[in-house]
């Protein structure tokens, strides 16, 4: 890949993968309108590494609170809001799990549409824009309880489908049980933890298996654009939140799947 095809995909993921709108959307826009060719395995594994360990990096005083305290919960100790949370994310990642391992094939071969990726980029960014106008939004993180983790963590598998987004639909889903928009973000953040975790566990067994060329230098290039992206993202899209809700993302995914339409309709 060129110097600027590393850059380009590397910002979009790291810059996506947290904003609810929708990375699969903006991934399908340099391949359309530049005519770039599939960047490979090795090279989305390293870009979700980035982005994991963007998210570890900056929220790493609640993961090791909240590590802590699950192991402490499993060896009987008092349950504490870290412990609890750290279960509700547990069984928050089970859905998209299980779903993402048994239904990967059939999204694979009958969603990866781009007119999928535009009909899903409007509808889900509608559903956004009405949660944030229509929920009362006075909990916080702590007081998701497990059922709304559970009902967040089957919204998390939603976002199989291309243009979904997985924050959008976990903040949607938020949202939608009381949640504040800085508590459902957080909340999306932190779950995203566990499944790309697991997701980039898999690309890197696969990687292994294969004997493909390896271009170290891409790898790692790429690798730190995603991080450094993505953890900007972070601490500005938490800052700006209260400030400016969900409106701007719901414009900007309503343009996007315009533009969509629009490059398809003249593909």
């Amino acid at each position: 890949m060129s110097l600027l095809q590393i850059i380009v995909l590397a910002l979009i993921q790291g810059l996506t993968e947290f904003l609810p709108i929708s990375s699969s959307a903006h991934l399908i826009l340099p391949s359309q309108l530049l005519d770039w060719p599939d960047q490979g395995l090795a090279f989305d594994l390293i870009l979700n590494i980035g982005t994991l360990a963007a998210v570890l990096i900056y929220f790493r005083a609640e993961v090791i609170n909240m590590s802590k305290a699950w192991v402490g919960s499993l060896r009987g100790q008092e349950k504490t809001q870290d412990s609890r949370l750290a279960w509700w994310i547990v069984w928050a990642t089970i859905p998209a799990a299980l779903i993402g391992f048994f239904g990967k094939p059939i999204v694979e071969t009958y969603l990866r549409s781009g007119y999928v990726i535009a009909v899903t980029t409007i509808v889900f960014g509608l559903l956004l824009w009405w949660a944030d106008a229509k929920a009362k939004q006075i909990k916080g993180e702590y007081q998701t309880g497990l059922k709304g983790a559970i009902i967040i963590g089957f919204a998390q598998a939603l976002a199989l489908i291309p243009g979904t987004s997985r924050s959008g639909i976990t903040i949607t889903a938020g949202l939608m049980l009381g949640l504040t928009r800085n508590a459902a973000a957080r909340f999306s953040f932190l779950m995203s933890i566990p499944i790309i975790g697991m997701a980039s566990g898999y690309d890197l067994l696969k990687f292994i298996l294969s004997d493909g060329y390896v271009d170290w230098s891409t790898l790692f290039l790429g690798a730190g654009v995603s991080f450094i992206s993505a953890i900007l993202c972070i601490h500005v899209f938490l800052i700006l939140l209260n400030k400016v809700g969900m409106l701007p993302f719901v414009i900007y995914r309503l343009i996007l799947g315009a533009a969509l339409f629009y490059i398809l309709a003249g593909a």
